[in-house]
């Protein structure tokens, strides 16, 4: 089954699956609620998936992931994403490398890397694509990892909105999700970033404080929290 939003993708995707003899294709759908349920009435062997789709643009394809290994834990999924991001194949793997794949879009111009990385995971195996290792190996190489480094995918999205200085309402909006599940990431990043929970110590704008300087240095306390005229 194939998940892409771009129905260029889309439709060069699903070709290719059909063209393929020991490939079977079993739908398409262009966001992660239809993927869900065209799974649940399809029952394929693997899917096929964007990371960023309907309705937010962000992780869907991570989700899915997630959300399939619950429910579905026999198919496979492998993901296709546009850029190097080892943050997003941590995410996807923290449950496990079993039936999972996550290769760059541009493999996807190789029909053989494509296919073969489907058959991989069907048969329970696991692919990744060797630039990413290469990042991953890299950041695990690091001597010591920055607090921010622990965040999940989401969890920058959430922080990032915060330096704009969006509220928690507007931050739902933007990224669709509820208040509440703002609220349980903003709490998440206070806890990872070892934030104080002494009253005088604005803990919102310290986060963006570490959000900003995270390899740039040129942000004091003071420009940060012009951007929040408070109360949290």
């Amino acid at each position: 089954m194939i998940a892409e939003d771009n129905a260029l993708l889309r439709d060069g995707l699903a070709r290719l699956i059909s063209s393929t003899a020991d490939l079977e294709l079993a739908g398409t759908s262009g966001s992660y609620d239809e993927l869900l349920e065209l799974v649940d009435s399809s029952k394929p062997d693997v899917v096929v998936t964007d990371i960023r789709m309907p309705p937010t643009g962000t992780d869907e394809g991570i989700r899915a992931a997630a959300a399939l290994r619950e429910t579905h834990p026999h198919i496979g999924v492998i993901v296709l994403s546009q850029y190097v991001s080892p943050a997003y194949a941590v995410a996807l793997l923290a449950q496990g490398s079993e039936r999972r794949g996550y290769l760059l879009k541009d493999r996807v111009a190789d029909v053989d890397d494509l296919v073969n990385a489907i058959r991989v995971v069907a048969s329970g195996g696991a692919v990744i694509d060797p630039k990413v290792v290469e990042q991953l190996v890299t950041s695990s190489g690091r001597a010591t990892k920055a607090p921010i480094d622990f965040l999940t995918p989401r969890e920058r999205e959430v922080l990032g909105e915060m330096a704009q200085g969006k509220s928690n309402a507007a931050i739902a909006a933007t990224l669709v999700l509820s208040e509440r599940a703002v609220e349980k990431h903003i709490n998440s990043i206070f806890s990872k970033l070892h934030l104080s929970e002494e009253r005088d110590v604005n803990r919102r704008v310290a986060a963006v404080l570490v959000y900003l300087t995270d390899g740039d240095a040129g942000h004091t306390l003071g420009e940060v929290a012009a951007r929040f005229p408070g109360p949290y």
